[in-house]
């Protein structure tokens, strides 16, 4: 069991003490997703973190859709819900990248695929590229993110 499933716990503890029911209902979401992960596919089992990583990213992207969605809606009340849900589940994600450093990955990424090929990278390698970053950045960057700077790289290039 990942480090990331026991603070959800303790911090539900917490948050039934103190009454927090949007701190309960959230927890409560998160957990419920990472149960949900344990145990689909073909055989159950405890998540890494790097999987618990994963389930909460997806969980936290699918809240800030659904806020957006509803502001576009004119459902400020939902909208602010699903963000605030979205920030609180923040807390047990790793620290996001700047763009700096980011760039700086992406940029090593491209020097290794150019001497591996032994020319500029082509749209065609993009895919690659893009896997091997998300790889090394696991959690700190979103993959949309990932592929809009692989291209503007490549196509600067």
């Amino acid at each position: 069991m990942g480090d990331i499933k026991n603070q959800l716990r303790k911090d539900l503890t917490t948050a039934m003490k103190q009454r927090d029911d949007f701190a309960k209902s959230t927890i409560r979401m998160a957990l419920a997703a990472i149960q949900y992960a344990e145990v689909a596919g073909d055989e159950a089992h405890d998540l890494s973190e790097a999987e618990e990583i994963k389930v909460l990213t997806k969980e936290q992207h699918s809240r800030t859709e659904s806020a957006e969605t509803y502001a576009a809606a004119g459902r400020p009340e939902l909208a602010e819900k699903e963000a605030a849900e979205a920030e609180f589940l923040g807390r047990y994600l790793p620290k996001q990248l700047s763009e700096a450093e980011l760039t700086a990955i992406v940029d090593a990424q491209m020097a290794a695929t150019e001497a591996e090929l032994g020319a500029k990278p082509t749209m065609r390698q993009m895919g690659s590229i893009v896997k091997a970053v998300n790889e090394k950045v696991a959690g700190q960057a979103d993959g949309k993110t990932v592929a809009t700077l692989v291209k503007a790289r490549i196509n600067i290039g």
